[in-house]
C-alpha cells in the first residue's frame, strides 16, 4: 500500500556464539591448560572452542502504516531490541528483506547515537547531517532541541561528560525535533526522571498525530504501550506471534505465557514432608508466569507426608535478580495450621492480593519444616515470574526505575 513505511520480509539475524571453557582455578591449571589448548591448535587450528548459531530474529514480517504508533512487546531476550537496531541499520541483518520509505532517527541504548569526544551542540549539527539536513535547517530547530533536552548549560562539553539522564535528554531531543519520518525509541526513556519521561512520551503521540510521523516504541510497560500506541507487535524466541490492536495483543501476551517453574531446581531437607506439583495462577485460575502490577498471585502446591511432622511451618519467600528479598510470609501469620496422619498428601493454595511490586522479573521459593527449626524440603527459587506496569498506574511515564515497590493509597481533600 501507498502510505506503508515499513514492510519487513522473512527477516532473520543471526549470532555466532562461542562457549567458553572451564575456568581455571590455579595458576598451575591455567599454565598446564595453556600448553595443552596451545597443542591442540597446532593440531587442530579451528577447534579453539565450541561454536552455536542463536537466531535473534526468525523469520520475521509485519508491515507499519504512515503515522502508526507501534508498541513492540515481549520478554527478555525475545528480540525487541534487535529489531530497533537492525530496523535503524546498526546491524545487518542476516537474511529477509526490509524496505523503508523515509528518514529514520533512533534513540536505543545510552551510548548510541553520539560521538563522545564532541560536544552537544556539535553532535545536534552530526545528526542533523546524517538525516540529510542542511545546516540552515538544523539551526532553525536547535532553539527547541536546547529547551526540550534541558541541557543548555551543558551544551558545550563533550557529551563523554555527560550523566545517563543527560545524554537521554538530549539524545530524544534530537531524535524527535530533526524531523525524520520515522522515530524508534527503545527502553532507554526508563533512565530519565518521571517529568521528562512524561514530555517524551506525550512528544511522540504529537509528532504522530500532529505531523503524521510514524514511532515504534519498546516498553516492558504495559500501560504506557495501551495510553501511547495504536498498533502492537509481540515478539517471542525472536518470531512475531501476534499483530493488532494494542489491548488484544498485550491480553493474549499474558496468557500466553507458561508456567514459570525453573530447571535444575536446588533442593535441600530431610524429605519427611515434600512439595509436589507447585505452580502460579492469575485469579481466574489460570497457571501463567506474567502478571500486572495490582493483580492478584495465587501460589499452589501439594505436601507429600512420608512420615508424621511436629508442627509443620511452610514458608514463601520472594526475591528480585539482584536476591533481594521483597517478601517473606509464613502459614502461621494467617492462622492457617495442617495436622497431617502419616503418609498423606496435602494441596495448599495461598492468595497474595494486589502485589504491587515494581516491574521487574521475581523468584519464588518454598520452605517446609518441624517447629521453625528442621528443614523437611526446601526449593530455591523453584518458579519465576515476571511483573508489569498495568493500567492500574495512571500515571503516563513508566515506573521509576529506582523505586521498588508502590504503595495503593487513597487521597481525598479534606475541608476545613
Amino acid at each position: 500500500m501507498s502510505d506503508t513505511v515499513i514492510q519487513v520480509k522473512n527477516l532473520g539475524k543471526k549470532y555466532i556464539i562461542g562457549h567458553k571453557q572451564q575456568r581455571d582455578n590455579t595458576l598451575r591449571d591455567a599454565l598446564t591448560h595453556g600448553f595443552k589448548s596451545f597443542g591442540k591448535r597446532l593440531q587442530h587450528p579451528a577447534s579453539s572452542g565450541s561454536r552455536e548459531e542463536f537466531w535473534a530474529l526468525d523469520d520475521v514480517s509485519f508491515e507499519i502504516r504512515q503515522g502508526d504508533r507501534v508498541g513492540i512487546i515481549g520478554r527478555n531476550g525475545a528480540g525487541k531490541s534487535t529489531l530497533l537496531k537492525v530496523l535503524s541499520r546498526i546491524t545487518e541483518p542476516s537474511r529477509g528483506k526490509i524496505v523503508i520509505d523515509g528518514r529514520i532517527a533512533s534513540l536505543l541504548e545510552v551510548g548510541t547515537g553520539f560521538h563522545g569526544e564532541l560536544t552537544g551542540r556539535e553532535n545536534i549539527y552530526l545528526n542533523g547531517a546524517i538525516l540529510g539536513m542542511s545546516k540552515a535547517e538544523i539551526g532553525r530547530k536547535f532553539d527547541e532541541i536546547v529547551a526540550f533536552s534541558e541541557v543548555e548549560k551543558f551544551l558545550d562539553t563533550p557529551v563523554k561528560r555527560y550523566s545517563s539522564g543527560m545524554y537521554v535528554r538530549l539524545a530524544f531531543a534530537v531524535a524527535a525535533h530533526l524531523e525524520p519520518e520515522i522515530l524508534i525509541v527503545d527502553e532507554v526513556l526508563a533512565v530519565g526522571d518521571a517529568a521528562f519521561q512524561k514530555k517524551c512520551l506525550g512528544k511522540m503521540e504529537d509528532v504522530s498525530t500532529r505531523e503524521g510521523r510514524t514511532v515504534l516504541f519498546v516498553s516492558h510497560s504495559m500501560g504506557t504501550v495501551q495510553q501511547l500506541c495504536n498498533h502492537c507487535i509481540l515478539l517471542q524466541k525472536g518470531q512475531v506471534t501476534d499483530v493488532g490492536a494494542p489491548e488484544r495483543v498485550i491480553g493474549n501476551y499474558l496468557k500466553s505465557n507458561s508456567v514459570g517453574v525453573q530447571k535444575d531446581i536446588v533442593r535441600k531437607g530431610n524429605k519427611k514432608v515434600v512439595f509436589d506439583d507447585f505452580y502460579i495462577s492469575n485469579d481466574e485460575g489460570i497457571p501463567c508466569s506474567t502478571f500486572l502490577m495490582g493483580d492478584t498471585i495465587s501460589v499452589f502446591f501439594s505436601l507429600r507426608f512420608n512420615t508424621p511432622v511436629e508442627n509443620p511451618v511452610i514458608g514463601i519467600q520472594i526475591t528480585n535478580p539482584l536476591n533481594e528479598t521483597f517478601a517473606h510470609v509464613v502459614n502461621l501469620d494467617d492462622g492457617f495450621e495442617i495436622q497431617p496422619n502419616g503418609d498423606q498428601r496435602v494441596k495448599v493454595k495461598v492468595d497474595i492480593p494486589n502485589v504491587f511490586f515494581a516491574p521487574s522479573q521475581y523468584y519464588f521459593s518454598f520452605w517446609i519444616g518441624e517447629n521453625f527449626s528442621i528443614c523437611c524440603d526446601e526449593l530455591i527459587d523453584c518458579i519465576a515470574i515476571e511483573l508489569l506496569q498495568g493500567n492500574r498506574l495512571k500515571r503516563l511515564m513508566p515506573f521509576p526505575p529506582h523505586v521498588k515497590t508502590f504503595l495503593n493509597t487513597r487521597w481525598s481533600e479534606v475541608n476545613d
